[in-house]
């Protein structure tokens, strides 16, 4: 029994310094491993993270480990359009990201954007992200294999529920390798839209039309009562023509499908097919009455688009409807109120099975150098948030669905955030994505020719088409 229990006590012994050793094992590894939910210290630097980040592997994106300090002291660099006051407008709306995070976006703006950038990312000196106001330009440098596919770090189910779908959809190209996602979409204009002078609209008994048939017959009692229903002016210095693509592009997503519309802005289907013919009829309908148009047909091509508006805000108005996108308001007579004064209605649908598409004009931020930073700057421009003074200040129109209502100045731009979140479909200003031989060539010149009655409709189109071959 002696024996026994002396056994018992030595293997007891033996056991409690083993267990000891592994607690002293175990303590040792818990203080050179620091939880997970504390960040390691972060001196600041102003060089740049020099790999792309880890933090698939961490649950955390770029941008909450950017937030969290991790990238205090870089620099990300960009490039755009933006200057004078839309510059301004948009460094205020990130100010509160760089001093959250203590990244520096160095923002460099140019009115020579497009033929500046491509001089850059060609010589090799690229920005770390650049804004594109026309994604044909941006499509260039995904063909060249040259833009980041930002699917390849992003949460795509969260873009998913933060965009409408049509907006992945245009940001999509083709790369080298297959399709890439070349950029995100941070900064919109609504371009179906038809803007009246509301108070004298109202007295005068008019009512707004839901559908195409309603409006032409809007355009007619206009015409029976006296006035000319539209105005309407394509003049713009060397981009003459360019509102008449406008309307060309909203009638095609309303007389034929999506894909169509794709397959004409890539040169798939010409402009001398009867698909785009029929379009340009319709538009026709309107724009060849002279007594539907202020001054007559002829005076469409000779107006200024931005003069053209104002003669709804005479006493009494002179004309009634015009179709403009977004940001006409700036060149109304500065002491009208929005929603009293003026307001706009839903350029309306002509075939029901089309739906209610909108068409959309915007700005597509690529990334064109990977690192961390860069791609938490990238995730941050995917949220409301990077736009909410901004909307606060008018003038612009948010992608994203977490933009707030409550945000915009007015009900008038808050309907048209709206419209741009429940469209059955968006696309993309066309002319806008078609080579600039096309777009801002024969496609403007075409349809200022065809308005002018210097060439028939058949002729117009042949005249368009040839741009391809430029």
């Amino acid at each position: 029994m002696r024996k026994t229990g002396f056994l018992l006590t030595a293997i007891i012994l033996v056991l409690s310094v083993m267990l000891a050793a592994c607690g002293k094992n175990n303590d040792k590894n818990a203080s050179s491993n620091p939880p997970s939910s504390v960040e390691p210290s972060v001196s600041p630097s102003s060089e740049p993270s020099s790999e792309p980040s880890e933090s698939a592997s961490t649950d955390m994106s770029a941008l909450d480990e950017a937030l969290a300090g991790k990238y205090k002291g870089t620099k990300v660099t960009m490039f755009g359009p933006f200057t004078d006051a839309d510059q301004v407008k948009f460094e205020v709306a990130i100010k509160d990201f760089e001093d959250k995070t203590g990244i520096d976006i160095q923002y460099e703006g140019s009115k020579e954007f497009e033929a500046t950038v491509s001089i850059r990312v060609d010589g090799g000196n690229a920005p770390d992200i650049a804004d594109f106001p026309q994604p044909g330009l941006l499509n260039t440098f995904v063909k060249s294999g040259k833009v980041i596919d930002v699917s390849t770090f992003m949460d795509m189910d969260r873009l998913k529920g933060n965009y409408n779908k049509s907006w992945l959809d245009m940001a999509t190209m083709k790369g080298p390798s297959g399709d890439i996602m070349a950029g995100i979409w941070a900064r919109s204009s609504v371009k179906s839209l038809v803007w009246y002078p509301k108070k004298a609209f109202e007295e005068a008994g008019y009512t707004v039309p839901k559908t195409w048939d309603e409006l032409m017959a809007l355009t007619e009692q206009i015409a029976k009562d006296g006035d000319p229903a539209w105005a309407i002016g394509i003049e713009s210095g060397a981009a003459t023509g360019w509102p008449a693509t406008d309307w060309v592009e909203d009638i095609m997503l309303r007389t034929t499908s999506p894909e169509n519309y794709d397959k004409w802005v890539n040169g798939e289907l010409p402009f001398t097919d009867d698909i785009v013919k029929n379009a340009v009829k319709k538009m026709s309908e309107i724009w060849m009455n002279k007594d539907y148009v202020y001054g007559g047909t002829k005076s469409i091509v000779t107006t200024s688009f931005g003069d053209s508006s104002t003669v709804l805000f005479d006493n009494p108005p002179k004309a009634w409807l015009h179709r403009q996108a977004s940001f006409i308001t700036s060149f109304f007579p500065q002491n009208l109120k929005s929603g009293e004064d003026y307001d706009w209605f839903y350029f309306p649908s002509i075939d029901p099975q089309y739906g209610n598409p909108v068409l959309v004009a915007g700005d597509i931020y690529a990334m064109f150098n990977d690192r961390p930073e860069v791609r938490a700057v990238m995730e941050f421009f995917t949220t409301g948030e990077s736009l909410k003074t901004w909307i606060q200040s008018g003038g612009v129109i948010a992608p994203m669905n977490d933009a707030k209502p409550e945000w915009y100045t007015s009900d008038v731009e808050r309907r048209m955030a709206e419209l741009a979140k429940n469209a059955t479909t968006l696309r993309f200003d066309g002319s806008d994505l078609m080579p600039g031989s096309v777009g801002a060539g024969t496609f403007w010149k075409g349809m200022t020719d065809y308005v002018s009655g210097t060439v028939d409709l058949d002729g117009a189109m042949k005249e368009i088409q040839a741009g391809w071959k430029q």
